[in-house]
């Protein structure tokens, strides 16, 4: 199994006035949980204890035996029936995660995600057999990141993603997994180990996109901008792109910032006030390290009066960054691009893969054969040819050096998608 999951059937009045969930857990805590758009209590979170961890591992071993035992057509059947709830209510799911984490309108495209990853899995089902103790088994879990802590899924149902060190090596554990954070990932690893339990982690990334001086100006704005303002990573670009740079400047400072819920909108806030002072610490020491702010890294507060306490901040363009600048080595997690300039292509290479992380990385250039050739020397899991971010769920996923864990043979394999048309962005 990859995490301890726990199902508790909610009562609450009304999802959309944002009323207080109340579960039936024992052994809680109660915490506070912020809504970041306004900065307010949404409800109240219910910790849970040594007795809610051991529920969880029985009932989803027990679930683990039944769901073994079934033949692909029935766990197709369950699947896709799963996706149709979804589509049904992907408006009514698109706005809790938006409320809950921030988002803007990619919401309602990680809720499509969801829906068509369980549709594959769900026709991969029928097909081979062999996914019976395998893949299939190991998807029927929902993750999401360690910072976004509610979502209610289908009918009055919320999965609480549990995980308590000392039950790493419990019997009824299998498998470990982990979205972020290195030092908890060690601690876990460590208990894991006594068990003899496989872990698969995945501990962030600085994904680099290389713009080379051939390329499409229009295509690599849009790309610098998706890679940077919807993911966190970094740009390279060569030194003879100073236009370029200017005009990703400018589209930088006309991104709307807002409530997340509207459609216009195309930034909305962070995720919580502790992670909005850390992103701004991050552009703080980015300027003593030597760093150039070209525009934004500052709080900030929409005009409606609704959203004043909100976790905001105006999107951010770092020049003149280097290799040892703290906002090239770590991973910022917010709306902070550092740019990197280079002339050669050894360089960009060595500058790519000087990162203990590789989960992604994208070149821009017209010269196809200069693509893939530096595409097959960087350090990185999936890898984009004049795109970016471009994830159909039948690609394989993964990432590389402490970015990976997630590919059975992924030491040896990285995704790379080739697009020559025009990118997509939603800036």
């Amino acid at each position: 199994m990859f995490f301890l999951i726990n199902i508790t059937i909610v009562q609450t009045q009304n999802i959309s006035s944002k009323s207080t969930y109340y579960t039936s857990t024992i052994n809680f805590i109660i915490s506070d949980l912020y809504e970041c758009i306004p900065g307010r209590v949404l409800c109240q979170l219910q910790a849970c204890g040594a007795a809610d961890v051991d529920a969880a591992v029985r009932s989803a071993s027990a679930a683990l035996t039944v769901w073994s035992k079934l033949a692909g057509m029935e766990r197709a059947r369950v699947m896709l029936e799963a996706a149709r709830l979804i589509e049904n209510r992907r408006e009514e799911i698109a706005e809790i995660e938006v409320v809950n984490n921030g988002k803007s309108t990619e919401a309602r495209l990680d809720v499509d995600s969801a829906r068509l990853c369980i549709k594959y899995f769900a026709g991969q089902s029928i097909c081979h057999q062999w996914f019976n103790r395998n893949v299939v088994n190991r998807r029927e879990y929902l993750l999401y990141a360690k910072k976004t802590k509610i979502t209610t899924l289908l009918n009055k149902v919320v999965l609480f993603v549990f995980f308590a060190y000392k039950k790493c090596s419990r019997k009824h554990t299998t498998h470990f997994g982990w979205p972020e954070g290195e030092k908890i990932f060690r601690k876990i690893m460590e208990m894991a180990s006594r068990g003899v339990k496989p872990v698969t982690l995945e501990l962030g990334g600085k994904s680099p996109l290389i713009i080379f001086e051939d390329t499409d100006l229009e295509n690599a704005v849009r790309g610098a901008l998706m890679a940077n303002f919807l993911f966190q990573g970094q740009v390279l670009f060569h030194a003879k792109l100073n236009s370029l740079l200017k005009e990703v400047v400018r589209r930088t400072k006309a991104i709307q910032i807002g409530d997340p819920l509207l459609d216009e909108t195309r930034m909305g806030a962070l995720v919580s006030k502790p992670h909005l002072d850390k992103v701004l610490g991050y552009v703080k020491q980015a300027k003593k390290e030597g760093a150039r702010v070209l525009c934004g890294g500052e709080p900030f507060i929409p005009a409606d009066p609704k959203l004043k306490d909100g976790y905001y901040m105006t999107p951010c363009v770092l020049d003149g960054c280097t290799d040892d600048m703290t906002c090239v080595r770590e991973e910022i997690f917010g709306p902070v691009m550092s740019v990197l300039s280079f002339e050669t292509e050894d360089e960009v290479l060595r500058k790519a893969n000087d990162s203990a992380l590789g989960l992604a990385a994208g070149v821009f250039t017209k010269d196809v054969k200069r693509a893939h050739r530096v595409i097959e020397n960087l350090q990185a899991g999936s890898c984009f040819i004049n795109n970016y971010n471009i994830t159909p769920v039948e690609v394989p996923f993964g990432g590389y050096k402490a970015s990976g864990g997630v590919r059975v043979i992924k030491d040896f394999l990285s995704t790379v998608v080739v697009e020559m048309g025009d990118v997509d962005s939603l800036f």
